[in-house]
């Protein structure tokens, strides 16, 4: 028989009400404000880290597309020589 585990659900948090003075108040007030000004910071610096990152990134494409432009430039013209190779070797044989 297998053994079974019930994972049971964490308790529901208990909330307490707390009657605040002013001064409390204004606190955790400042609290959040400090802790918004954090978190818009860390955005704004995770923005312009995304910015660079997107910037080099279309760089990297730009030159990749270059670079593939070139290789199929250089395949064609490969082609075209095996071609007309293929096609004075196939006059040749002929002549013979």
């Amino acid at each position: 028989m297998l053994a079974r585990h019930i994972i049971a659900p964490p308790p529901a948090p208990i909330y307490s009400v707390h009657i605040m003075a002013q001064s409390d108040n204004s606190s955790i007030q400042e609290q959040d404000l400090r802790a918004l000004e954090v978190r818009v910071e860390e955005l704004i610096r995770a923005c312009a880290h995304l910015k660079d990152e997107n910037k080099t990134l279309r760089a990297q494409a730009e030159m990749l597309s270059n670079e593939r432009d070139k290789l199929i430039e250089t395949n064609a013209a490969a082609r075209t020589r095996v071609e007309t190779m293929v096609d004075k070797l196939k006059t040749l044989e002929a002549e013979s």
